[in-house]
């Protein structure tokens, strides 16, 4: 097996070195200087190595050892009177989830969620309050077999052709007042959107 350090890297691998690097700089630890020639050498970066390269004097360094990532638990309860919850982050996705609560709101993120198992139990029981439910591709939700007495369930995300279902959250239960919502998250600007933004515009313009 070849040296991963040798191995060809995508324009998502510089995306995100380009990205720690810029977080490096806003925290002090590059000046302007040091940034413009390793973002110069991420853009231009053919291999692994050449990226751990620029990042191995960082705290964000791929050579630093890694905490392991969470296991999923069979049952996650969350459980409000008056309040707000929001589940985003790194998190770890559990087998089924309970959300249950009198007089609030429910956001449940999986934009970074680590996600180990291709199906979750999603069941819901509120009194007053809104459901949002942020997913990236990849993610579906079927809401099919939620009830809602006052209020409106809004589904709008929809499965994509040609992108694979890492994970399928079956909604579940039933909301007296409220809404539930499912959107997209939203899209990361990436370092040529990043670059275009700053890039000056031709004069008259």
């Amino acid at each position: 097996m070849p040296d991963k350090r040798n191995l060809r890297v995508s324009h998502e691998d510089r995306d995100q070195v380009v990205e720690q690097l810029r977080v490096a700089a806003g925290d002090g630890r590059l000046t302007a200087e040091e940034l413009d020639e390793r973002l110069e050498a991420a853009l231009t970066a053919r291999t692994y190595g050449e990226l751990e390269v620029l990042l191995i004097d960082l705290p964000t360094s791929p050579a630093a050892v890694q905490a392991p990532a969470p296991e999923a638990k069979e049952l996650v309860h969350l459980k409000i009177g008056h309040g707000n919850i929001r589940r985003d982050g790194r998190w770890a996705v559990p087998r089924r989830l309970m959300v249950e609560g009198r007089h609030g709101n429910v956001v449940i993120d999986f934009s970074d969620a680590i996600i180990s198992q291709p199906t979750l139990d999603l069941s819901l029981s509120l009194g007053h309050g809104n459901i949002t439910l942020i997913v990236p591709p990849g993610v579906a939700v079927d809401v099919d077999n939620v009830a809602i007495r006052h209020g409106n369930i809004r589904q709008r995300v929809h499965r994509e052709p040609g992108i694979p279902v890492k994970l399928l959250v079956t909604a579940s239960g039933d909301m007296r007042h409220g809404n539930l919502v499912v959107r997209r998250s939203r899209t990361r600007r990436t370092f040529w959107g990043w670059l275009l933004r700053r890039r000056p515009l031709p004069a008259g313009q």
